[in-house]
């Protein structure tokens, strides 16, 4: 048996059953929970649904209405949709940042690759720089003769 009522009875006034659909969700030491669920849906209509669903899923529904409201009475225009536009729109923006991050690394990955295929040609031995390497012809040619 439940002490006291549940904040849907008090909020309504009236007695609470023992058999109260509201009790297990809207509990006495959390009023506002059920004043913001009552607020945009309505007490009886809160009840409605919460008889026509299944046990296992109430206390998801409750939950789920709770935060609807919330979400409706904060911004009364687009209410939750406009978190999920929100969240919506961060994803896409982190993923456009992530497309250029990767590209970025796919440059800097190309760039070492050239770099490192430029090194390559670099490991012929060292020639002398001194004149000796070139070889004059012994005969010059005659030009001014």
């Amino acid at each position: 048996m439940i002490y006291g009522r549940c904040a849907a009875c008090k909020s309504q006034r009236r007695r609470c059953p023992s058999d109260c659909i509201f009790s297990p969700y809207f509990p006495a030491n959390n009023p506002q929970r059920f004043a913001s669920v009552h607020k945009i849906y309505g007490g009886g209509n809160v009840g409605k649904m919460l008889q026509q669903l299944p046990h296992y899923v109430r206390e998801q529904a409750a939950n789920t209405l709770y935060l609807e409201a919330q979400c409706r009475i904060q911004n009364p225009v687009y209410g939750c949709v406009g978190i999920i536009s929100k969240l919506y729109q961060q994803i896409h923006d982190t993923e456009a940042e992530l497309a250029k991050i990767q590209t970025q690394i796919a440059c800097h990955k190309l760039q070492n690759q050239q770099y490192e295929a430029g090194s390559n040609f670099n490991l012929l031995p060292p020639q002398s720089s001194s004149m000796e390497q070139f070889q004059w012809p012994n005969q010059t040619p005659n030009w001014f003769n």
